[in-house]
Order: structure tokens, then C-alpha cells, then sequence
């Protein structure tokens, strides 16, 4: 297209959208009321002008008085300079916009109207979808009107019909890029937080050796947990939810789409309590003393910041949905899903919408929710039935092996695997069998490898093979001992990892406790 051609487009579209809302008899899409709560809340809050310069621009506001108030805070904001009603006073004056505005009195006034910066993200998706809909009809009038215009060439009609809707929709969507001047001090502090903590820089998982790996479930990241039916990746998982949420306070959220809250809450208490989960369920009669434990690990989980949905099928719309409100309400700083082939994308399975689809879609909306909420999402994975049929592979899984979908290999960070020996017969000592290979098959910013562990069936429970101090200190007796229970006077089930006092990257061995 000519530069000619191109001045001409540009004449024909100045201010498509008065023309469009005046051929149609109808006012534009607008929020006034809104816009002036918004840029009163952000000079009230600093909370709010967080919450507002990720998600507006300038051609975010329709009146424009509000626009011009807006470009003085985004100036603000890009100098790192504070943002109140003086320092965006004296902005407008140096851009000599404050009298066009209202002068101060106005600023004033906007200040005046705010009750609350609760609702500004609520207000801030309200402006979104205006300007929004404004763009669209621009858009979609400036189309309408080349249509019409048999110069134009059909090929360069259809380009620039595209690039229009896209831009009118991606205008007033989040940034896709940064430069590295905007990350680089973020990444300096991170950094420099590192240098002074014991090497974990994300959620525990109360596991020496899987510690050593990850330096903690790192935000962003999506962990993919694989295994057969019954070698563990539910209670694994649950180790892993009551270790950051009993253990270090660290708020969980958990969707189980598998098991029901009552089955899940079992299992803990087996854990948690160190009494089998025979006698929780009735085969065996407890104990006085057992009985004392177990009402002191109830209440330790009760206490906990572990909330569970078990909202069977779940979609993924409802999946966002919670997981947001989990975020914003509870502070929850990761997510498991129990399992992944059990969610549902939402739309009917017809016309050639596989479930291998399904599952990419799934595992692409995992990733990106991880990113967009900044927590580790653990995500439970099936594995397919040929794992056992393949030749030379002692039954450990690779990454192919991962059920219905090549994609979850490609959107995860980091793929575990969970790997029992003695549940294909080949271990044959009780403690042989006992013995679990935790496999880090994928690990996109570490190393790969494996983890020897050991579960415990009857407690629904993962240990380290290898002990730490604070494990051969507290388990020198067992959990449930008359003897101990007598000695520390009621004090039971110290057996949660230790919060905060050790480094992942020491070495122990049980003679240095002799």
C-alpha cells in the first residue's frame, strides 16, 4: 500500500466513533462515574495505583479531563515518583494541562468521591470493557467504510480489517513484553533476598532431598506430578499441601477432583498423627493416648491455611475463577489439582475436539493461570498403560509416558515422577518395597535426577531416606509411644518439618546425632 493510500485511510478514519454513534442515535460506551472513582482511589492508594497502571492506559478513559489526569499519574508512575493529589497538581502545572482539567478543585473533588480502593479492580475491569467496546466500534465503522470504497483493494481491506480488531482488543489487554529496564531491579532483589535466606526461595516441600532440586516450588511454575494408579501421587500431593500449610503456614489450595473432602481429610489426620489409617477407619479400636494425639493433630489442621474444592469435573472457567478468588481473598501461595485428566475445557467434545485437545488446552491454561496468579501450580497426571509393557525400563516413566497429551511436557516447568519398584515385583523385602524413586524427569531451571524416599502405606506417607537432625531428634521414638507421650507431657506430632532452620543443601547422616 502506498504512503498516499495509507494518509488516505487515516483521513477516513479520524473519529470514527463520534460518526458511528451519531448514525446509529446512540451515546458510546462510557463509565464517567467510574473513571472519576478510579482516579481518586489511585491518589488515595498506593494499593490502587498498582491495580490500575497494570491494566489502563490513557485511551483506557472516555471524558477527557480524566484522560489528561490519567497521563500526568503514568508519568508519575514511570519516574518512580510518588502519587497524591499534590504531586499530580504539580505535574499538570509543568504540562500546563491544570486549568483544562478544572484546576485543583477538580483533583480535589475525585479525592472527595471515593468511599473505598477495595473495588478498584472491579472498576478497572469496567473501564477495560468500554474501551473495549469503543475500540470495536471504531474499528469495526473504519471497516464498514473502506467496504465501501472500491479503490481499496480487497487483499489490503482484509489486512487491515485484522489488524484493526486485534489491535482494538489487544490495545487494553496486559503488556505481552518488558524491557529489561522495567525487570532488571526486580531480578536484582530477588537475587539479593537469596543471598541472606538457607537457599529456599519458594514453597517448601518439607523434603530434604527435593529441596535440593527445586529451592522450593518456585511462583510461575507449573509441576507436573505422574504416576500409576496406586503408587502415591494423591498422598505425595498431600504431603506436600500439609508440609507447606502445617508445617510452614504457607496458605494451600487444593481441587480435588478424585476424592472426596472427607477421604482427603483421613488421609491427613493418618499423617499428621502418626496412627494407621486401620484404626481411623474402625479395624483396630485407638487407644486412650492415641486418642489424645488425635484430637491435637485435628486441631493443628484445623488451624492450618489449607482450603479443599472437590467440585468433581471441574472446568476450567470455574477452575480461574476460584483459583483468582483464592489468591486475592486467602493469600493461598500454591495450588494442586488432583488430577488433571479429570478437569474439563467446557466445550462439547464434537466436530473434532479430542480429548488430546482437551488436555492441551487444560495443560496451556494451567501454565498461564500459574503465570498470571505468580504461584506454583501442582498439577496430578495419569500415565498410559504401555509404561508397563516396555521393554529394559525396570517400569520407570519417562516423559513420553505422560496420558493424552504431549503438550503438558512442553507447558511444564518441571515433570515428578513417582516410581515404586516393589509394586512390580521387583523388590521383594517389606523395606525393599517400601522404597519410592521421586524422578525429576524435567526440571527447567535445575538439575535432573532422583530422590530416594520411603513410604509409609499404613500413614499415608512420604520420608526422606536420609534423615535431618530435626527428623532423627523427633523420631527417636514412635509417634504414638506411651512412653514418649508421657515424657513430653502431651506435647505430640512434631513430626511437620522443621519451619525455617534448615538449609536443603546440608548433608546429614545419623552418626552426627550419636
Amino acid at each position: 500500500m502506498t504512503q498516499e493510500k495509507k494518509r488516505n485511510y487515516r483521513r477516513k478514519n479520524v473519529d470514527n466513533l463520534t460518526s458511528a454513534a451519531t448514525e446509529i442515535g446512540n451515546v458510546p460506551p462510557q463509565a464517567i462515574d467510574v473513571e472519576a472513582a478510579v482516579l481518586g482511589a489511585m491518589m488515595v492508594n498506593t494499593d490502587s495505583v498498582d491495580q490500575s497502571m497494570d491494566l489502563l492506559k490513557p485511551e483506557s478513559f472516555y471524558d477527557g479531563r480524566h484522560k489528561a489526569i490519567f497521563e500526568s499519574m503514568y508519568e508519575l508512575f514511570n519516574e518512580r515518583s510518588p502519587i497524591d493529589m499534590l504531586t499530580v497538581v504539580d505535574k499538570m502545572k509543568q504540562k500546563g494541562t491544570l486549568n483544562d482539567v478544572g484546576g485543583p478543585a477538580r483533583l480535589a473533588a475525585l479525592t472527595q468521591q471515593v468511599g473505598t480502593g477495595a473495588n478498584v479492580e472491579y472498576y478497572v475491569r469496567i473501564l477495560q470493557q468500554k474501551a473495549i467496546q469503543r475500540n470495536l466500534i471504531e474499528a469495526s465503522y473504519g471497516i464498514l467504510k473502506n467496504a465501501f470504497d472500491p479503490s481499496i483493494p480487497v487483499d489490503d481491506l482484509v489486512t487491515t480489517a485484522q489488524d484493526n480488531v486485534y489491535n482494538a482488543i489487544a490495545g487494553n489487554l496486559k503488556n505481552p513484553y518488558k524491557h529489561v529496564s522495567e525487570v532488571i531491579n526486580l531480578s536484582m532483589e530477588r537475587i539479593e533476598r537469596s543471598q541472606h535466606s538457607t537457599g529456599i526461595t519458594g514453597v517448601h516441600s518439607g523434603f530434604h532431598k527435593v529441596d535440593q532440586f527445586t529451592m522450593g516450588w518456585q511462583p510461575g511454575n507449573l509441576i507436573i506430578l505422574g504416576a500409576r494408579p496406586s503408587v502415591g501421587k494423591t498422598a505425595f500431593a498431600l504431603n506436600l499441601a500439609r508440609n507447606a500449610a502445617v508445617g510452614y503456614n504457607e496458605p494451600v489450595g487444593f481441587f480435588s477432583l478424585e476424592m472426596t473432602t472427607m477421604e482427603l481429610m483421613e488421609r491427613l489426620i493418618a499423617t499428621q498423627s502418626g496412627i494407621s489409617s486401620d484404626k481411623l477407619k474402625g479395624k483396630q479400636k485407638l487407644l486412650p493416648n492415641e486418642w489424645q494425639i488425635l484430637e491435637q493433630s485435628a486441631g493443628k489442621i484445623s488451624k492450618a491455611p489449607l482450603y479443599i474444592d472437590e467440585t468433581p469435573g471441574i472446568t476450567l472457567t470455574e477452575f480461574v475463577t476460584k483459583a483468582k478468588r483464592l489468591v486475592r481473598e486467602k493469600g493461598v501461595k500454591i495450588i494442586f489439582v488432583d488430577y488433571l485428566q479429570l478437569m474439563h475445557s467446557g466445550k462439547p467434545q464434537v466436530g473434532g475436539f479430542s480429548k488430546v485437545q482437551e488436555v492441551t488446552e487444560i495443560s496451556n491454561t494451567l501454565k498461564t493461570t500459574a503465570k498470571e496468579l505468580n504461584i506454583p501450580i501442582i498439577a496430578l497426571a495419569q500415565l498410559n498403560r504401555n509404561l508397563m509393557s516396555r521393554m529394559g525400563s525396570n517400569g520407570k516413566p519417562v516423559l513420553s509416558d505422560l496420558k493424552d497429551s504431549g503438550s503438558i511436557e512442553q507447558d511444564a516447568d518441571i515433570v515428578v515422577f513417582l516410581h515404586r519398584p516393589g509394586l512390580i515385583g521387583l523388590a521383594e523385602d517389606p523395606d525393599e518395597q517400601a522404597k519410592t524413586e521421586v524422578i525429576f524427569a524435567k526440571n527447567r531451571n535445575g538439575q535432573v535426577g532422583s530422590v530416594e524416599m520411603r513410604y509409609v502405606g499404613h500413614l499415608m506417607k512420604f520420608e526422606d531416606v536420609q534423615p535431618t537432625f530435626y527428623e532423627s531428634a523427633m523420631n527417636s521414638e514412635p509417634i504414638c509411644s506411651p512412653a514418649r507421650v508421657k515424657d513430653r507431657q502431651g506435647v505430640v506430632d512434631q513430626s511437620e518439618p522443621m519451619q525455617q532452620f534448615y538449609n536443603p543443601f546440608d548433608e546429614f547422616t545419623p552418626n552426627d546425632f550419636m
